[in-house]
């Protein structure tokens, strides 16, 4: 199974691919510096495979390679960042 986190700038959001199949999104709004994340959704028959996981990962690693700053709204967004520390410093 190949997975691939890549941000759509024409929906505004993080999309992840599951061996090409589109599996979830979590919407990012980019405004300057800073990226909002306000909601994260993973397909019901993706469900259960750690992806929301593995789209959040990519979302915050490509924004921190973009040099931005992140403002979780999004509920799961957030407590991902209180559980991985190494993306507390992205919180704008």
């Amino acid at each position: 199974m190949s997975n691939s986190v890549e941000f759509n700038a024409q929906e505004h959001q993080y999309e992840i691919h599951v061996d090409g199949t589109f599996a979830g999104f979590t919407k990012a709004f980019v405004s300057g510096d800073v990226v909002t994340f306000p909601h994260t959704e993973i397909l019901d028959e993706f469900e259960g495979q750690g992806l929301a996981s593995q789209l959040v990962t990519g979302a915050l690693d490509d924004v921190r390679a973009k040099g931005k700053k992140v403002i979780a709204t999004c509920p799961y967004v957030s407590r991902f960042i209180e559980k991985h520390a190494e993306y507390a410093d992205l919180l704008a």
